[in-house]
């Protein structure tokens, strides 16, 4: 009797568990979800609804002019293929210095391997300042290149953290000792075995770097000064910022009216131009993703 009564008492507890945890992330799901759905709706809605704050969930007045306006700036489109060019060698980059970085720092019998993870810790939390690394990039020549956006921060530490936890964890030394002993060579041993292995946490760092490029701005300010070559980020800023200081210049109070309404559907048209590619990259990398950071970051 007193063992039913135990899994009647823990069945309830269960139940009122799942409901106020569905209720909880339902009103967690809206809240996250809500903001996004808005942006989309008001990048599809007239001037007009937009400024009046007549946009809530649905698109009011549908209307492309937002889109419109923004491919039909040529500076946007070339401002995009800029960020995809950074976007994927950056990403290609980071995700190999983390690899060929993480791979043999994942023996732990390798001579100085404390030594060697101190120096890469160390520059986690601590540089040189921005003027020096603007003297040091200036003297590379390579102020105002595309390489200037992609490889100073070539190597995340926390990144190669990550990965070699993940190799160390996830594929045993026996392999590396059986490979060895049928004449594998080491080089032959990483592309053959490592690589294959390491799906998900490739797919969580080229994820995290190329969603870091992607929304990267700072460097393209200090050492881009060609406008042909800077990213989408910047050039959104500075249409945004250029429209709205152009309405302080406008006379006619209908003609600033019309300005404004413009500049409302034109900001969330960019926002979803911007933000489509990293989120259509979400569900490719959902496969690997949990797997890749839960391993790398718990275990070691």
């Amino acid at each position: 009797m007193q063992a039913a009564k135990n899994r009647i008492s823990n069945s309830r507890g269960d139940t009122v568990y799942y409901v106020v945890s569905g209720i909880l992330m339902t009103v967690l799901l809206a809240a996250a979800l809500y903001p996004m759905i808005f942006v989309l709706s008001a990048s599809f809605s007239s001037g007009d609804a937009v400024s009046s704050g007549r946009v809530v969930l649905w698109p009011v007045e549908l209307n492309f002019e937002g889109y419109k306006t923004v491919f039909r700036n040529n500076d946007i489109l070339r401002a995009y293929g800029n960020t995809l060019l950074y976007t994927v060698v950056g990403t290609v980059i980071n995700v190999i210095m983390a690899l060929i970085t993480a791979y043999p720092l994942s023996f732990k019998n390798l001579k100085g391997r404390g030594f060697f993870m101190l120096l890469f810790t160390f520059t986690m939390f601590f540089s040189g300042g921005m003027i020096p690394a603007y003297i040091n990039i200036n003297n590379l020549h390579m102020r105002n290149t595309l390489w200037v956006m992609v490889i100073p921060g070539a190597l995340s530490v926390y990144n190669m953290i990550i990965t070699r936890t993940f190799i160390q964890s996830s594929i045993p030394y026996d392999m590396y000792e059986a490979a060895s002993m049928d004449g594998c060579s080491e080089t032959r041993y990483f592309f053959s075995f490592v690589l294959p292995l390491s799906k998900a946490i490739i797919a969580v760092n080229a994820l995290f770097s190329a969603v870091g490029h992607w929304n990267a701005y700072f460097n393209a300010m200090i050492y881009l000064d060609e406008r042909a070559k800077l990213p989408l980020q910047n050039i959104m800023r500075e249409l945004l910022v250029m429209n709205e200081m152009n309405l302080s210049d406008l006379i006619d109070p209908e003609q600033a009216i019309l300005m404004l309404n413009s500049v409302a559907v034109l900001k969330y048209a960019l926002i979803v131009v911007a933000t489509l590619p990293i989120l259509c990259a979400y569900p490719f990398a959902q496969k690997y993703f949990v797997k890749g950071v839960m391993i790398g970051s718990i275990k070691g």
